[in-house]
């Protein structure tokens, strides 16, 4: 299977759907990125965040603003939410007894986190796992190294996830590894995810919005930036 990149906002994006996502996942090692809005708005004023996305081994576009900037542009991609896709990971991962390693959170909500795994998955294998609350990069990473996991998931928010597997896959690089921003609190049952609904529309953001009016100063305008720019990349590739 190989990867068919679309191109937005100068970022490739794979347009794997669901399945096909979790399958060459499976088969290939290496980064992935699950991609917002966000990201690439931070990675357009960070080279080196730039630099981690572009060689990502896989693309995929979890925020509903990336499935709509490339319709925009007139790529039929659909949103793969990051949670379902490291879920999904986990349950192929275990299925071969294969290791797991689990990194980010507060130290109660990983603990929790990695319990309700156990109680949910049989057989996985979850060899490693520590909170985000640390100030030594080089030190966390080796001992995950030294374990050697099949799977690594990272949930210290982007773009320092991001960072620390890319630092990671040169110590390990025959392990797949997924950045989960809060992935881990909902996991561990201390935040609900939005009702079936607003996933099913592509709406989210705007739960989570109405749980935590805080988040309000990092999707505006971000967002609405965001989808601009896409119209102003489409109406240059109609001139050319």
């Amino acid at each position: 299977m190989n990867r068919d990149l679309v191109k937005i906002q100068g970022f490739g994006v794979d347009s794997f759907d669901f399945d096909e996502a979790v399958n060459y996942a499976c088969t290939h090692s290496g980064q992935i990125v699950t991609i917002n809005p966000e990201m690439i708005s931070t990675a357009l004023k960070m080279p080196d965040f730039a630099n981690v996305i572009s060689s990502a081994n896989l693309v995929v576009p979890d925020g509903i603003g990336v499935e709509i900037g490339l319709k925009i542009l007139g790529h039929n991609v659909k949103r793969i939410p990051g949670i379902e896709l490291g879920k999904a990971l986990i349950v192929k991962f275990s299925k071969d007894n294969k290791k797991i390693a689990m990194i980010g959170a507060k130290p109660e909500v990983i603990t929790l986190a990695v319990s309700n795994l156990k109680a949910e998955i049989p057989n996985i294998n979850i060899v490693y796992s520590h909170d985000g609350y640390f100030s030594d990069d080089k030190e966390i990473l080796a001992e995950v190294a030294a374990v050697n996991p099949d799977l690594v998931l990272v949930a210290l928010g982007s773009p320092k996830q991001e960072f620390f597997i890319n630092s990671l896959k040169a110590m390990i690089p025959n392990a797949t590894m997924i950045g989960l921003g809060g992935s881990f609190d909902v996991w561990a049952g201390v935040v609900s995810r939005a009702p079936k609904i607003y996933q099913k529309l592509g709406l989210e953001w705007l739960y989570r919005l109405s749980k935590e009016p805080k988040r309000l100063k990092r999707v505006f305008p971000t967002l609405p930036l965001f989808v601009l720019n896409v119209c102003k990349e489409r109406l240059f590739q109609a001139k050319c």
